[in-house]
């Protein structure tokens, strides 16, 4: 979309380039499989691997009886899992077929989060019956399981080279995990909102949570010290409304520290991590709600959204601006 007018200083212009379609409705999830491929999944109950610099299908995984809530992949594998309404887990293999090679059953309710140990071998899923469990990948058995009340778990993710798991909840809270021990280590102070979606810095120092909210009350991300828990260092305040994902962008030396933020106030923001300033706002008008990030690098970062399918940012390190593109729509 080409900018009309004026623009604010720090609004990122853009423009559509339109490709083949991934989804046939609502995206609810995207992330990366390799420098060139993304995985996604949604209201269509497909788990789709995309090119998106192509901009093209190369897989289309069915194996859902209703929409794909999360999806992760394995960094350096070809391992893909994808987390359902069906109250099920699916580990996918780009490289064996279209059918998936292992199933995780034992939830009640939707799974919302999932995360992927360090090594490769356990498996974290969280979900809205309150219970986190701990999986072996290998034999796709059960090994602990932990029930919290009024914990309808909202997202989850490993902290790097640690034991540790983080997760989100609509209770307000996080918590972090011990996977040794499968025992809550630390609750955060609550906040006043849903926490809707955490990411940890590749360091495992940082932690950022994204608040539900509307009117521009909650609808902020928030920068915790785990090194430190409950540390409040920043928050991040701009969006209108539900702030759905956050996420830490990949840096090169020298170059500021970001987090991406995207709200159901159809923008995505882009924010210095130590100061907290915005700095920029890439407006995707009548997208919908977008609730799914994934930085491919330092400059490029995909966005899913409910209405225009998958949306591909380009940001430029030196001037803080960026140009987006729907990739797909």
């Amino acid at each position: 979309r080409a900018s009309q007018g004026e623009k604010a200083d720090n609004a990122f212009d853009s423009q559509v380039v339109q490709y083949e379609p991934a989804h046939h409705g609502s995206i609810n999830t995207v992330t990366n499989l390799s420098p060139d491929l993304c995985v996604s999944g949604g209201t269509d109950q497909a788990v789709v691997v995309y090119d998106w610099k192509q901009g093209r299908m190369c897989q289309s995984f069915q194996g859902h009886n209703r929409e794909v809530t999360k999806a992760i992949c394995y960094p350096g594998s070809t391992w893909i899992f994808s987390a359902s309404r069906d109250k099920t887990v699916l580990m996918w293999d780009l490289n064996q077929g279209d059918e998936h090679i292992q199933e995780f059953c034992g939830h009640e309710l939707v799974v919302n989060g999932l995360a992927i140990s360090p090594d490769g071998r356990k498996l974290c899923t969280g979900s809205r019956d309150n219970w986190m469990c701990l999986w072996d990948i290998e034999s796709a058995k059960c090994e602990q399981r932990q029930n919290i009340s009024r914990n309808l778990v909202t997202h989850v993710c490993w902290v790097p080279a640690s034991s540790s798991v983080v997760q989100t909840s609509e209770d307000k809270t996080i918590r972090v995990w011990d996977s040794r021990t499968w025992q809550v280590t630390n609750t955060f102070p609550a906040k006043q909102y849903i926490q809707t979606h955490c990411d940890v810095s590749p360091n495992g120092h940082y932690l950022v949570s994204s608040s539900n909210g509307f009117g521009g009350q909650g609808c902020e991300a928030t920068l915790w010290d785990l090194r430190q828990p409950g540390c409040k260092v920043v928050e991040y305040r701009g969006h209108l409304q539900t702030t759905a994902c956050c996420m830490f962008l990949p840096m090169t030396p020298g170059d500021t520290v970001r987090v991406a933020t995207s709200s159901h106030d159809s923008s995505v923001k882009i924010w210095d991590q130590n100061t907290a300033v915005c700095l920029g706002t890439l407006a995707l008008d009548g997208a919908g709600p977008l609730v799914s990030l994934a930085p491919s690098d330092s400059t490029n970062l995909l966005c899913a959204s409910f209405n225009n399918g998958l949306h591909h940012i380009q940001l430029d390190q030196g001037s803080h601006q960026a140009q987006g593109c729907s990739v797909v729509v």
